[in-house]
């Protein structure tokens, strides 16, 4: 008999675990857009070691923005153009030494032919006892010193064409770091709030917030005690006041980390110190929440 009631209690306390996991899971959260919320900035430079200052904004709140649209200018978009210019009347430079540099070679080259053809003449002239020895000797020192100057010559032009190499390199460099004086979109998205004006220094925070509303989640902060009943594939239903009608969506992902909870809701017996793990929910019309980003809804997951 006592092992009968045992395997009774055993039955009901089982039967209670099952129904209690078939009940649905309720907890507060938030809309946000897929991958949160992007604060663009400007890019650290050396001319702006304490932050730059934006000189222009071509975008408002609420605009859409496709991914490498310009979206700002910073101070130092003058200065890197300015060392851009330079930079390239130093390729223009280089390629006028190079050219300088081949014309004395040629000059060098055509001595050290005129040279070598005398050579060979007084060299023809003593052997038919015309012309002296010295002659000769001298006519064929003459000779090999205008065709090492025609050989240094040469080397000039590719030394001076390794000249201009250098100098497109620059170039490109500087160029490279005048682009990053523009801030552009770095994805798709819309912008959801204007952080600086032009004038203001850029901060830690940025200068615009972007977010790609196009894919909108609810992020429940489910209590850790209920996190073993919420299932990937589950669908859910979101509410709040500020909606018009209820959202639905469907679990798509669950961290995997343990935290305190966030969203604190108005019932003065809820437990404001809960440890929760977040649920991320897929809608599926993100067209009501697109607007909407950080709103506190309700969440139930079904079961």
């Amino acid at each position: 008999m006592h092992r009968f009631a045992l395997g009774i209690a055993a039955m009901l306390v089982a039967a209670g675990g099952a129904a209690q996991d078939q009940q649905a899971v309720s907890a507060l959260g938030r809309l946000e857009p897929q991958h949160g919320i992007i604060n663009v900035t400007a890019a650290s430079t050396p001319e702006a070691l304490l932050g730059g200052l934006l000189v222009e904004l071509h975008v408002e709140e609420g605009d859409e923005v496709t991914k490498g649209d310009l979206l700002a200018v910073t101070d130092t978009a003058a200065v890197m153009k300015a060392q851009a210019h330079e930079a390239e009347v130093g390729v223009t430079y280089a390629e006028r030494q190079v050219e300088a540099a081949r014309s004395n070679a040629v000059e060098a080259c055509v001595r050290a032919d005129v040279a070598a053809q005398e050579a060979e003449r007084r060299e023809r002239l003593q052997a038919q006892g015309v012309a002296g020895e010295e002659e000769a000797e001298k006519a064929r020192g003459e000779a090999e010193a205008t065709k090492a100057a025609c050989a240094s010559a040469s080397t000039a032009v590719r030394l001076s064409e390794t000249g201009v190499a250098v100098a497109r390199a620059r170039l490109a460099r500087v160029e490279a770091e005048r682009q990053r004086s523009f801030i552009r979109a770095p994805a798709d998205g819309r912008v959801i709030d204007i952080l600086v004006r032009p004038g203001e220094l850029i901060g830690e925070a940025g200068v615009l917030e972007l977010a790609q509303v196009g894919r909108m989640n609810a992020i429940a902060e489910v209590y850790e005690t209920d996190i073993r009943r919420v299932k990937i594939g589950q669908r859910a239903t979101i509410s709040s006041a500020a909606l018009e009608s209820e959202l639905t969506g469907t679990v798509r992902s669950i961290r995997q980390k343990v935290e305190k909870q966030d969203e604190i809701g108005t019932d003065p017996a809820a437990r404001k110190d809960a440890r929760i793990v977040e649920v991320t929910i897929e809608l599926d019309d993100p067209g009501p929440a697109a607007s909407l980003t950080n709103l506190q809804v309700d969440v139930v997951i079904q079961p």
